[in-house]
């Protein structure tokens, strides 16, 4: 049993080392949930639907909590880890050049990849049925971290798509 002064002091021991005198810390999970961090708001807003705020921040506190429970150390950096293992580089876009439509492959700006990843996280989070949302993120964001997942195979296949057509990049300037 732990005693009361170590307890409120937030540290904790071992019976056996206890009575040596070595102490261990208790590492207490802080949910990294911020109301100013531009990428969360951002991240908010896209799973915000009706106007309904306070319900989309509460989806992502709720899914932070649940990637801690599922093990992850540094919910934060998995979640940019994530987003960032989800972003496309090339895509492709169908341009009409004399009659004929071709695939050109072209690269993805800046604004555009955070959308395009964002949006794919969501989509096969919201493609899950069966359990709540927060936790359906969870998986898709803990998928994205570990390179698996839906959002991670659209990226892919944005990838080869661009590579199969790189025949054409030229055909971009017209």
């Amino acid at each position: 049993m732990v005693d009361k002064k170590v307890a409120i002091s937030g540290i904790a021991s071992k019976s056996p080392e206890k009575k040596r005198g070595k102490m261990e810390k208790i590492v207490k999970y802080i949910n990294p949930f911020s109301f100013t961090d531009p990428l969360q708001q951002k991240f908010v807003n896209c799973i915000m639907k009706n106007g309904k705020k306070t319900v989309a921040q509460k989806i992502l506190q709720d899914t932070f909590d649940e990637m801690n429970r599922r093990g992850e150390k540094n919910v934060f950096k998995s979640f940019e880890i994530a987003l960032k293992n989800s972003t496309p580089l090339m895509e492709v876009r169908a341009k009409r050049i004399g009659g004929a439509v071709y695939q050109i492959p072209i690269e993805v700006t800046g604004n555009r990849q955070q959308s395009l990843s964002t949006r794919w996280i969501l989509e096969g989070a919201r493609s899950k049925k069966g359990q709540p949302m927060f936790k359906r993120l969870a998986t898709e964001l803990i998928d994205c971290a570990n390179e698996t997942g839906f959002a991670f195979g659209k990226k892919e296949d944005s990838h080869r798509m661009a590579q199969a057509n790189k025949a054409f990049a030229h055909l971009a300037r017209y």
